[in-house]
């Protein structure tokens, strides 16, 4: 275990430098960032030489990289254009989103899990081809609507919860918005843990088991459960990641000062420093979850070993 996870991280490490060597070309394509900084005019040649050297983007792009790179390893992640400091907004930002990922997971687990196995157990009966009717109606529906009808009908007409969420964000505030962000990946998880349920419900281990005449509850929970949850956990994995910086839509919606917020504010004022320096924490989250995935696989099934 130990060998296979030192190889994950060294595996981790290219990744890491590839992805976000990316994310900076596609940031510094994408226009013109001291055009933003003065606004509807045109900046005079004087102006945006000044600013252009202030934050190093009279440099070659790779130059640029790789000073970005060796500032970060001492937890620079730079300056925004408005002055504060990337680290400052980070600071503020990803409390705030990690608690609502967190309510989303949370949603994705208890509902997404308990409906997938009901429903698995009961293929083809009318409690099942309601929720794949139900899950098929989440998907269809963007997100933006979802959020938007709960939020008039919660918040506006009937006064349940606070239309925007407050500065702080507890967790009570991100009910609402966490079930509007998890809404389509937990559609998703019913689904994938129906199937996986269904198919082996009719495994070997599993009429083995009946035949032993353990109880139906052990029979569901220690084996078959534990076996059916790799591919939900693996999706899971993977959607930690994509819940945190897929956001934007969600935080918009509620008001919701987080990591959506600051890289759609980033995106619309050209801030390169804000919009890497945030992909680039969401890249690092995004394979350290990937690294706990692959290693509940051996938790969840003891026949997989790790060399």
């Amino acid at each position: 275990m130990g060998r296979y996870v030192i190889r994950r991280l060294l595996q981790m490490i290219p990744v890491f430098f590839g992805t976000t060597l990316l994310i900076f070309l596609m940031v510094n394509v994408m226009g013109d960032p001291i055009a933003g900084l003065c606004g509807d005019k045109q900046c005079d040649p004087a102006t945006a030489a000044q600013l252009s050297k202030e934050f190093g983007l009279d440099k070659p792009v790779w130059q640029q990289y790789l000073t970005y790179m060796g500032n970060v390893f001492t937890g620079d992640f730079g300056t925004a254009f408005n002055g504060q400091k990337v680290t400052e907004l980070m600071s503020t930002a990803f409390p705030v989103t990690i608690r609502l990922t967190i309510v989303a997971i949370v949603f994705e687990v208890v509902i997404g899990i308990s409906l997938g196995v009901v429903t698995g157990l009961r293929r083809g009966r009318p409690v099942d081809t309601l929720v794949l009717m139900l899950t098929l109606v989440v998907i269809a529906i963007p997100t933006f609507v979802t959020g938007l009808m709960l939020q008039l009908l919660l918040g506006v007409q009937w006064g349940v919860i606070k239309p925007t969420v407050s500065s702080d964000a507890p967790f009570n505030e991100l009910l609402i918005p966490g079930l509007v962000l998890a809404s389509v990946s937990l559609a998703y998880v019913t689904r994938l843990t129906r199937t996986s349920i269904a198919e082996n419900a009719r495994a070997d281990y599993v009429r083995t088991a009946v035949a032993k005449g353990l109880p139906r509850r052990r029979i569901v929970v220690r084996h078959l459960l534990r076996n059916s949850l790799i591919p939900v956990v693996t999706f899971i994995g993977t959607d930690i990641g994509a819940l945190m910086g897929g956001a934007i839509v969600t935080e918009r919606i509620f008001n919701i000062h987080g990591v959506g917020y600051q890289l759609y504010q980033g995106i619309l004022r050209q801030s390169t420093q804000t919009v890497v320096g945030f992909v680039t924490i969401l890249v690092l989250v995004f394979l350290l979850a990937n690294l706990i995935v692959d290693l509940l696989y051996a938790v969840l099934d003891p026949r997989i070993r790790y060399a």
